[in-house]
C-alpha cells in the first residue's frame, strides 16, 4: 500500500496507547490505526508507510467491535478527542488497560514482580473535577463554538454542552458562557492571525466540596465578531503590514469590556447548580502559543481557589495547581501509594514532582520529614499552605526544577517517591534519582509509557521491580495510571 491509499480491515488487537492493529493477510506489514477497538471493521487511509507497518488513520468505522454493547452516551461521542471506550462496558475497559499495560511491562522487567488487579474508579460517570474548554469556529471560517477539540484537529471545536464525564454543572457553566459571548457578538482568538478576545473557559469542581472555580482567558484584543471579519477579509499580506496589525497590550479595559464581564459573572451566579461558585476569575494572556496561562488575573468574584478534601485532609486548589482530575479516584491510587511507601518513621521521604503536596501530604504521618519539590510556584506555595492547613509540621515543599532543586536540599532521601508529568522523568532528575541509592522507590506514572522507559535504567542500577498496580482514574478514556515499587537488590 501507499501514502494516501485507502483500504478496509478488521482491528485485530489494541496496543497501549489507543493503538489499534490490523494484521494484513497478504502483507508482512501490520496497519496501526490511531484509535479503534478490537472488531471494529474500519476504512483507513496510509498516511505513512515505514520499513513494518503502515502508519493510519480511520476514515469511517463501517461495522462495530462485538464488545461494543453500549450507545453513545453524548452526542459528540466519536468526534470527540475526550473518550475512546465508553461503548465498551466499564469491567471490559478496565481489563482492555490492565492486559496493554502489563504487556508493556513484560517486555521490559527481567525479573519476577507481583503484578496486581487494576483498580477501577469509585464512580464511572461524573469523574472529572477540571474542565479547559476552547473558544473557536466549529469548523473552518464557520460561527464560534466553545468546547473541546475535534479528534485530530487542532481548530475545529465541538460543543460539548451534554459532556457525561463532568458533572453536569460544567455543561450548564459552558452553556452559560457560551450564550452570553455569543449574542453579546464577541469575538475569539484565531490562532493563525493572533488576533480576538475570547481563548479558553477553564472550570473547577471539587468532588467533596462542591465549590467551584471559574476563570475565562482572554487576550487584551476585545473587538467584536464584525470588527474582526473585516480584518480577516483583507489578505494576510495587507493585513501584517496595516496598522491595526498589532494592538496594546498594555492598554486599559474599556467600560464596555467591563460591563460585558461584569454581566457573565452576574449570569453565571444565577445559573442552578448542585455546586457552588466561589470565585470567578478573568486572565489575560497576549502569547501566541496555545496554553492556557495568564500575565494578569483580576476576580469578577469571590476568590481564586477552591477547597478540596482527600483521606481526611484539606487541600486549596488554585487555577494552575496539579491536582488529580478524579478526586475519588485519587483517594483509591493515594491509598495505595501509601501501602507501597510503608512505614517510614524516622526516615526522610523526597516526593518530587509534588503538585500541591497531596501525596506528600498523605504518607507524611509515616515519615520523619517529607521534602516536595515541584516547578509550578503556585502549586508549592498552595501545599505548604494546604500543610499549615492540615496541622502538619514535618513537610516542605520547594519551587523549582527537580533535577536543580536537588542540589540545595540539605537533607540526604531514604525514599523517594515520584510522580512525573506525562513525559516521565527527565534523564538528568533520573540519573540524579539513581545516584541517591535509597531502598526503595515509588513511581507514579500517568503515562505508564514512561515507566517502561525508565525501568531498564533502574534495573541497570541494581534495582528491581517489586509490585505493580494499576488505578483507572480515568473512565471512558484510554489513560491509566500506574504504580510501582521499585526496591534496591541487597547483595
Amino acid at each position: 500500500m501507499k501514502k494516501g491509499e485507502i483500504a478496509e480491515g478488521i482491528v485485530s488487537y489494541v496496543d497501549f496507547p489507543d493503538k489499534g492493529i490490523i494484521i494484513l493477510e497478504d502483507d508482512e506489514r501490520k496497519v496501526v490505526l490511531k484509535g479503534g477497538i478490537e472488531g471494529q471493521k474500519v476504512r483507513f487511509r496510509v498516511q505513512k508507510r515505514r520499513n513494518d507497518r503502515y502508519e493510519s488513520c480511520i476514515e469511517e468505522v463501517l461495522e462495530k467491535s462485538y464488545k461494543e454493547t453500549r450507545e453513545p452516551a453524548c452526542k459528540n461521542y466519536g468526534l470527540c478527542g475526550g473518550c475512546s471506550y465508553h461503548t465498551i462496558p466499564y469491567e471490559e475497559q478496565l481489563k482492555l488497560k490492565s492486559f496493554q499495560v502489563k504487556k508493556m511491562l513484560d517486555r521490559v522487567i527481567t525479573t519476577e514482580y507481583e503484578y496486581e488487579e487494576i483498580l477501577g474508579s469509585p464512580t464511572e460517570w461524573e469523574t472529572r473535577n477540571k474542565m479547559e474548554y476552547a473558544f473557536g469556529d466549529s469548523y473552518k471560517g464557520g460561527p464560534m463554538s466553545l468546547g473541546l477539540h475535534k479528534r485530530g484537529h487542532f481548530h475545529d471545536i465541538l460543543y460539548t454542552d451534554d459532556c457525561k464525564i463532568v458533572n453536569d454543572d460544567f455543561n450548564k457553566i459552558l452553556r452559560c458562557v457560551f450564550e452570553h459571548f455569543n449574542k453579546a457578538e464577541i469575538s475569539f482568538y484565531n490562532k493563525a492571525m493572533h488576533r480576538g478576545y475570547l481563548r479558553h473557559l477553564l472550570v473547577r469542581r471539587a468532588s467533596k466540596t462542591g465549590e467551584i472555580l471559574i476563570a475565562l482567558e482572554t487576550s487584551s484584543d476585545f473587538i467584536t465578531k464584525s470588527e474582526k471579519s473585516a480584518m480577516e477579509m483583507d489578505s494576510l499580506k495587507e493585513f501584517l503590514v496595516s496598522s491595526n496589525a498589532f494592538y496594546d497590550k498594555n492598554r486599559e479595559q474599556s467600560q464596555l469590556e467591563k460591563d460585558i464581564l461584569a454581566e457573565m459573572a452576574r449570569k453565571l451566579r444565577e445559573v442552578c447548580l448542585d455546586g457552588n461558585i466561589v470565585g470567578i476569575i478573568h486572565l489575560i494572556n497576549n502569547g501566541v502559543s496555545d496554553d492556557v496561562k495568564a500575565e494578569k488575573q483580576h476576580i469578577l468574584f469571590g476568590r481564586d481557589y477552591i477547597n478540596e478534601e482527600l483521606l481526611g485532609l484539606k487541600f486549596k486548589i488554585t487555577t494552575f495547581s496539579f491536582f488529580q482530575t478524579n478526586s475519588l479516584g485519587a483517594e483509591v491510587l493515594y491509598s495505595k501509594v501509601r501501602e507501597y511507601v510503608g512505614n517510614n518513621e524516622g526516615n526522610v521521604v523526597y516526593d518530587l514532582y509534588s503538585g500541591t503536596g497531596t501525596i506528600g501530604q498523605i504518607i507524611s504521618p509515616v515519615a520523619r520529614k517529607v521534602i516536595g519539590i515541584e516547578i509550578v510556584e503556585e502549586a508549592v506555595k498552595a501545599a505548604n499552605e494546604n500543610a499549615k492547613l492540615n496541622g502538619l509540621t514535618n513537610t516542605e515543599f520547594l519551587a523549582g526544577d527537580v533535577f536543580k532543586v536537588l542540589d540545595e536540599v540539605g537533607e540526604s532521601p531514604d525514599f523517594i517517591i515520584l510522580d512525573p508529568p506525562r513525559d516521565g522523568v527527565s534523564p538528568k532528575a533520573l540519573k540524579r534519582v539513581i545516584g541517591y541509592g535509597v531502598d526503595g522507590i515509588v513511581y507514579i506514572a500517568c503515562k505508564p509509557t514512561s515507566l517502561v522507559r525508565d525501568i531498564p535504567e533502574f534495573e541497570a542500577a541494581g534495582y528491581r521491580v517489586e509490585k505493580v498496580c494499576l488505578c483507572d482514574m480515568f473512565p471512558e478514556t484510554l489513560h491509566v495510571e500506574t504504580i510501582a515499587l521499585i526496591q534496591r537488590v541487597k547483595s
